[in-house]
């Protein structure tokens, strides 16, 4: 007869599990300093545990990767409670780089207040390890092997085209503007010349611009490649202040610009938060661009018989039927001043994030209004 392994034996092979795993695990307490950390990330660095106990995240990368990580992934983490598939190189105690892919999930007890945040690493190339043995694996399943080569032959080479272009936009380019983004903030912090304030505020809004347009072209780039709109569905963390979050963003960065918002969220929105902020931020940021500048611009929410609705409307000329056709296409940009021309993606994104949310996004425009509705089931 089978008998129930004691409980000490389990505590002893799940520590071993944790301490072995092939990936590298620390765990965050709230203030974001380690206080956990599995022996395989320890191997990796090659530092004590004790030596890594108390540190931040932040201490084990480079500087370009500190300033990422405080710029983006941190708020982004304090935003949603997660982030993933985020590639950093850490730095190894001789010195050599490291580079990782990176998951986050925070743990809260049940008032909400955030208990500890753990951090899952991968090496890099241990992840194209894998990707390319279930290539193989598949490859191995086909009845044709002059089939199977050919077309294992062009997903090896759409996904290395992936990761590569994508690697580009999401570390290359991010990298520069957080720099940017964090020397503006420091010279802000020391100058009291209103002229010089006028500068550096715009710089920051133009860093916002930029980082919303990168955005919306990696995500063009994973659903052209292979990837898709990713999405980490949530329906117990409350959806209104991200929508809020993004009006208030916008209002810093357009002052002279009107945005009035009606939120009568009531019911539980089982979406990626995130995402649907992303959404609303293309929305509001196109209504904006085209939209008469001395009317309002107008965003609701609302929860009703079972289906959440959002609408972002704007005065001004209407759009005509010759390009209603096209709004929704990537790069279509219609018309609008050179100086605000961005990379026409916002609405070919936002489209895709409601289609990845079972959802619906629909245009009307009049001489009145011009108005974008998004709709999906609560459930």
């Amino acid at each position: 007869m089978l008998q129930n392994p004691p409980r000490a034996s389990i505590i002893e092979d799940l520590e071993d599990l944790y301490e072995n795993a092939p990936c590298g695990y620390l765990s965050l307490d709230p203030s974001g300093r380690i206080f956990k950390v599995n022996k395989t990330l320890c191997n990796w660095v090659g530092y004590a545990p004790e030596h890594l106990v108390g540190k931040r995240l932040g201490d084990l990368l480079n500087i370009a990767g500190r300033m990422f990580y405080e710029t983006h992934i941190a708020p982004l983490l304090r935003m949603q409670g997660f982030f993933n598939e985020v590639a950093l190189d850490l730095v190894a105690q001789n010195g050599e780089r490291l580079p990782v892919i990176a998951n986050a999930a925070e743990r809260r007890a049940a008032d909400g207040s955030v208990i500890s945040t753990r951090i899952t690493l991968l090496k890099a190339a241990d992840r194209r390890r894998y990707e390319q043995g279930l290539l193989n694996a598949r490859d191995q399943s086909r009845s044709s092997e002059a089939v199977a080569r050919a077309i294992l032959k062009d997903e090896r080479e759409t996904s290395q085209l992936r990761e590569q272009f994508i690697a580009v936009l999401g570390h290359d380019l991010r990298n520069p503007l957080a720099s940017i983004s964090a020397g503006a903030r420091i010279l802000l912090r020391r100058t009291e010349d209103e002229a010089e304030v006028r500068v550096l505020d715009m710089m920051q809004t133009t860093v916002t611009r930029m980082s919303g347009l990168i955005d919306n072209v990696l995500d063009l780039a994973r659903g052209r490649l292979g990837g898709g709109i990713s999405l980490g569905r949530d329906a117990d963390l409350p959806l209104q202040p991200v929508l809020a979050q993004v009006v208030d963003e916008l209002r810093t960065t357009m002052p002279d610009r009107v945005i009035e918002r009606d939120f009568r969220i009531i019911d539980p929105v089982d979406c990626d938060r995130s995402r649907i902020g992303q959404m609303v931020s293309n929305l509001l940021g196109n209504a904006l661009t085209h939209g008469a500048a001395d009317k309002p611009v107008r965003i609701g929410a609302s929860t009703a018989n079972g289906m959440f609705e959002l609408w972002v409307a704007n005065s001004g000329e209407p759009i005509p039927e010759a390009v209603m056709a096209h709004l929704f296409q990537p790069f279509f940009r219609g018309e609008v001043r050179a100086s605000l021309q961005g990379l026409g993606l916002g609405l070919y994104i936002a489209s895709q994030i409601a289609e990845a949310h079972d959802g619906t996004l629909t245009v009307a425009s009049t001489a009145e209004e011009t108005r974008f509705t998004f709709r999906m089931p609560l459930r």
